[in-house]
């Protein structure tokens, strides 16, 4: 059998959903299937049931179509790092901080690491689907290139080209991006799917054929726009969320720092009809919130002096109302964090935090990588921790009045957690099934994209 690359023609043109999509309609098909990312590029992770790290995407990914989570599914993963560096993730464990010039001098050296990892899934599964990363033919780049050119030439998969039509010069991306393919992939090409259309799709028909007759490249469909609250993989997707805030009771503001990470803690609220979610990137008046959240940050000193810059620092203090921190955030809650082994910053560091935890918070070489049930605020939730900081009085929790803080991530997705918190702020806070409402979304999502699909054409390429 065949496995499938998806390719974007653009970034963001849509291959982190098509990718799940895809191998969902392979599923229904009665194939076993894995999703796969070669290389990632993103601060948002999760630990997986192994322990061992990986983008948020893939998780996503195999989260749907319910497969184990492994660092198999995404191999390399890049965060961001002091200075020009980058955090370096290899199979699961950070192995070091590398200057992004260096990591690509030295790439050949991670290309065992993702053939061990793809041959692992092929050998497991019937159909790997391996999502790509930007454009597949920037030319300057295509012999550093992991997850598209490099899975592709040397596994021969079937190719999909997606295009966002939303950005406008569709038919440019896609004849341009077709026709710079080395030879051998250009024929791997089984079609293309134009992704995020608006308005009557009858009106792109002449598209069609100009795709299929004047490129003679095979249009597999074209996607109606939907907005999909789940699997953000960068704040850029996150902050083009849709919220029905009709029936909003509660006003949450989420600071946006510059390296704030793990976005997909906000999707249960996002979700949450009674909540009115907003993202708070300037120094604003904060009266108006009856919740802040301090998210989860890659670079938490470098994001704690931001807030002091900008004067948000001094007015978070003085907040009065609910106070709620997550990892980074959490770190920020203490008296002090000590970087003293520069593993954030280019030298070591101490920096003053907001002091309402009277405690220090040390960031160790070691990495903090567990999933697990906790018991946090009186609640018994699932959750993961993804962190270097620590605290030797409050390990994963803390409450006091109306500051709470925690390493937990994706503790929003607990129903208990929830009801609880917000019915403190709001008596009349209805909690609801975040579970049961995500996966049915899920399976509208793609069940309306899988009526626009040809999945005759897919299916048989897999079986050439």
């Amino acid at each position: 059998m065949n496995n499938i690359s998806i390719f974007g023609t653009s970034s963001d043109a849509g291959k982190s959903t098509l990718t799940f999509v895809i191998a969902k309609i392979i599923q229904d098909l009665g194939l076993s299937v894995a999703p796969f990312k070669a290389q990632n590029v993103s601060n948002n992770a999760f630990v997986c049931d192994d322990k061992s790290e990986i983008a948020v995407a893939q998780y996503f990914q195999a989260e749907i179509l319910e497969v184990e989570t492994s660092y198999h599914l995404n191999p390399v993963l890049l965060k961001s790092g002091r200075g020009s560096a980058a955090s370096l993730i290899v199979e699961g464990k950070v192995v070091t901080n590398k200057d992004v010039r260096e990591y690509y001098r030295d790439l050949d050296i991670l290309k065992p690491a993702v053939k061990r990892c793809f041959d692992y899934l092929d050998s497991k599964y019937d159909v790997v689907v391996c999502e790509g990363a930007g454009s597949p033919v920037e030319l300057n780049l295509m012999d550093k290139d992991l997850s598209n050119i490099f899975i592709a030439d040397e596994y021969n998969t079937k190719i999909i080209l997606i295009a966002d039509i939303e950005k406008g010069g569709v038919f440019a991306s896609i004849y341009g991006v077709y026709n710079l393919l080395p030879k051998k992939l250009r024929e791997n090409v089984i079609g293309v799917i134009v992704n995020k259309f608006r308005g009557d799709l009858t009106l792109f028909d002449e598209g069609v054929r100009i795709i299929e007759e004047d490129f003679k490249i095979p249009v597999l469909g074209v996607l109606p726009y939907t907005p999909f609250n789940f699997g953000f993989e960068d704040s850029q997707s996150l902050k083009n969320y849709i919220q029905n805030k009709e029936k909003a009771i509660i006003n949450v503001g989420v600071v946006s720092y510059p390296y704030m990470s793990n976005f997909n803690d906000f999707e249960p609220l996002v979700s949450d009809d009674c909540i009115n979610l907003e993202f708070i990137e300037a120094n604003i008046p904060l009266d108006k919130y009856d919740m802040i959240i301090l998210p989860g940050s890659k670079l938490v000193i470098k994001d704690l002096q931001w807030l002091k810059k900008t004067g948000l620092f001094k007015s978070i203090k003085e907040f009065k109302k609910e106070i709620f921190a997550i990892c980074g955030g959490y770190e920020m809650l203490f008296n002090t964090l000590d970087d003293k082994y520069a593993l954030e910053n280019e030298t070591a560091t101490i920096e003053e935090g907001f002091g309402f935890i009277d405690e220090i918070i040390v960031f160790e070489k070691e990495k903090t990588l567990e999933k697990k049930e906790y018991e946090i605020f009186d609640c018994k939730v699932s959750g993961f921790e993804i962190h270097h900081g620590a605290s030797s009085k409050y390990p994963i929790y803390f409450e006091k009045e109306n500051i709470k803080g925690t390493f937990a991530h994706a503790i929003f997705d607990n129903d208990n957690l929830r009801d609880k918190l917000f019915k403190t702020i709001n008596s009349e806070y209805q909690s609801f099934d975040f579970e049961k409402y995500k996966q049915e979304t899920i399976e509208s999502f793609v069940s309306q994209l899988k009526k626009k699909i040809d999945i005759e054409t897919i299916k048989k390429s897999i079986y050439e």
